[in-house]
């Protein structure tokens, strides 16, 4: 039997879907290189509604430990490129975005 998994909740002080999108792919990004955290689990929701969830990556497996890092529900084929576009307007400033 495995040891189970934990995971951390990491409530913000934002307040829109777009800008907290925007940190949670800045934070896929920056410690993306750490093999301890599955980004491709992500999931967001509203403080008063943690039982709604909106995944955040698509995470498909593409072969050996290679994962989509596309946005969930895109369109077209999955990709391990690390320009993720997930819908998140510049103003939130996140650097993939133009």
């Amino acid at each position: 039997m495995t040891a189970p998994r934990w995971i951390i909740h990491l409530p913000t002080t934002l307040t829109s879907l777009d800008e907290v999108t925007a940190l949670a792919v800045a934070l896929r990004d920056s410690l993306g290189h750490l093999a301890v955290v599955d980004f491709g689990e992500t999931t967001l929701s509203e403080e008063d509604a943690q039982f709604l969830r909106t995944r955040v990556f698509c995470d498909a497996r593409l072969g050996g430990a290679r994962r989509c890092r596309r946005s969930d529900g895109h369109g077209g084929p999955c990709a391990a490129v690390s320009t993720t576009n997930v819908g998140v307007s510049a103003r939130c400033g996140h650097p993939d975005v133009s």
